[in-house]
């Protein structure tokens, strides 16, 4: 209750996957800032509960440590089951489900092993696609809720499985975003290029791997992100060179997409 009797409002809850770096941790403090309270995804508990600690300290906000692996398949049973819950006092429901968690294989199809690959598929593929299932039931059930999908606009050319996996997620929040609008929930599908991230980091990617123009500052997609989920958009794609790009990749032919697949690959 507040001080003048009215009971007070809780705080809007979002759940974000891969929140310890890159466009996660800008998503998780961007998100704190508003006023929502947080539950983080990731394998790191350390990370995790540090993450948590600096957000609680800086925001005031409640942050709730979910560790778990996304190619675990029980282990991401734990994360649906958090998603799809109706909520109680303790446990309220998720009203933002951010699908960010990233997984990149620089070295090509064939020098991968099947299990990298399927590693792969499974963070990029079967974790989003399963976390909508559980966070469209709740939130189709409640009419209200909205789900932010980190894609790429490498998902709109021929790049490998990579490009392949975010094809997918495009497609699949494109039609989603039309299919649940009527029931009170929100979809949009985040597509960024080349974003100065530890992402690029991990898979030792250089900087001289990607023409300067094309790297984009993390804060600014996030920036750009929020803003345009806020104007209910179902796409966004940032900078206006990324938005020639993924336009042209739906014209080009495959034979002059395939030239750059090389990009990010040093």
């Amino acid at each position: 209750m507040s001080s003048s009797g009215s009971p007070i409002a809780p705080r809007p809850l979002a759940l974000v996957t891969g929140p310890t770096a890159g466009l996660g941790r800008v998503f998780v403090d961007r998100l704190a800032r508003r006023g929502y309270d947080l539950v983080l995804v990731a394998r790191d508990e350390a990370r995790l509960k540090s993450v948590a600690d600096e957000l609680t300290t800086t925001y005031a906000v409640s942050c709730e440590v979910l560790v778990a692996d996304l190619v675990d398949r029980e282990q991401l049973k734990a994360v649906e089951d958090r998603v799809s819950s109706l909520g109680s006092p303790a446990r309220p429901p998720v009203d933002l489900l951010v699908n960010n968690a990233g997984f990149g294989l620089k070295r090509k199809f064939l020098s991968n092993t099947v299990e990298e690959e399927q590693a792969h598929l499974d963070v990029l593929v079967t974790a989003p696609m399963r976390l909508m299932h559980a966070a469209l039931r709740q939130m189709t059930e409640r009419h209200s809720g909205g789900i932010l999908n980190v894609s790429s606009v490498a998902g709109t050319q021929p790049r490998g499985s990579y490009s392949a996996a975010k094809a997918y997620l495009n497609r699949l929040g494109e039609w989603a975003a039309h299919e649940y609008a009527k029931d009170g929930v929100h979809i949009m599908t985040l597509l960024p290029g080349f974003t100065r991230t530890e992402f690029h980091q991990r898979m030792d990617v250089g900087r001289d791997a990607v023409p300067g123009p094309l790297w984009l500052d993390v804060e600014r997609v996030v920036d750009e992100a929020l803003a345009d989920f806020d104007a209910g958009k179902r796409l966004s794609i940032p900078t206006k060179r990324y938005k020639v790009i993924a336009h042209a990749s739906k014209h080009l032919p495959v034979s002059v997409l395939q030239r750059f697949q090389s990009l990010g690959r040093r």
